[in-house]
């Protein structure tokens, strides 16, 4: 029970990260983009930081000001791991702080650390508690089940993409060129003149992204 409870919770905040995106995305290009790595509406990286900082951050809810630094804390190690990880494994890179102030390496910068802090006392003073009280109202085995659908679901999301992005690395190791920026052109340019829909939409998800060459 407990297990599917931290699931669902997974599931709830990776959808409002999801929203979070897509509506940012649709106040600065004027036109919906489905964000995110993986085909369905959620991106796990919100998930992830929100059970992290829920399971860490417990001891800290007497004290506003270190729960504020540490979510800054988790949820900014998370994000240069993740930014540095999923370059290492698909030599994309897929966001780039790097035209931001004060970043570092142009995976994290401050412009989206503060943001973090504020998310993680929200999250732990006002958006856990009203999340936890409507699921303990729900009847355990039903919690079950839902938490078993969505995780299939889940799973057979990540398998698919996985298996898109690698397809997507070898498109990108097969452009000849030294420049990232040609490189990386060149790459979408290919992507997008085929006809595989969820290899576009990858592309539109992450329209920052750069291609990373081998030295």
């Amino acid at each position: 029970m407990i297990i599917s409870k931290y699931f669902l919770l997974f599931v709830f905040y990776s959808f409002l990260g999801w929203l979070m995106e897509v509506t940012q995305g649709y106040v600065r290009h004027k036109k919906f983009v489905n964000r995110g790595f993986l085909i369905g509406p959620y991106c796990p990286i919100y998930g992830y930081g929100a059970i992290s900082m829920t399971l860490l951050l417990k001891g800290y809810a007497n004290d506003p000001i270190v729960l504020f630094v540490m979510a800054i804390v988790i949820c900014s190690i998370l994000e240069y791991t993740t930014s540095f990880v999923m370059e290492k494994l698909f030599k994309i890179r897929w966001w780039d702080y790097s035209n931001r102030k004060f970043n570092i390496n142009g995976r994290i910068c401050l412009e989206t650390m503060i943001p973090f802090g504020i998310l993680g006392c929200l999250m732990i003073y006002f958006v856990n508690p009203f999340i936890f009280a409507i699921i303990d109202m729900i009847p355990s085995n039903l919690i079950n089940i839902i938490a078993v659908i969505l995780f299939i679901i889940y799973l057979v999301d990540n398998a698919v993409s996985i298996t898109i992005i690698s397809n997507l690395k070898d498109i990108t190791l097969d452009v000849k060129g030294d420049s990232t920026e040609k490189v990386t052109k060149e790459v979408r340019k290919r992507v997008l003149a085929g006809q595989q829909t969820l290899y576009k939409r990858i592309v539109k998800a992450f329209s920052s992204f750069k291609v990373v060459r081998k030295k």
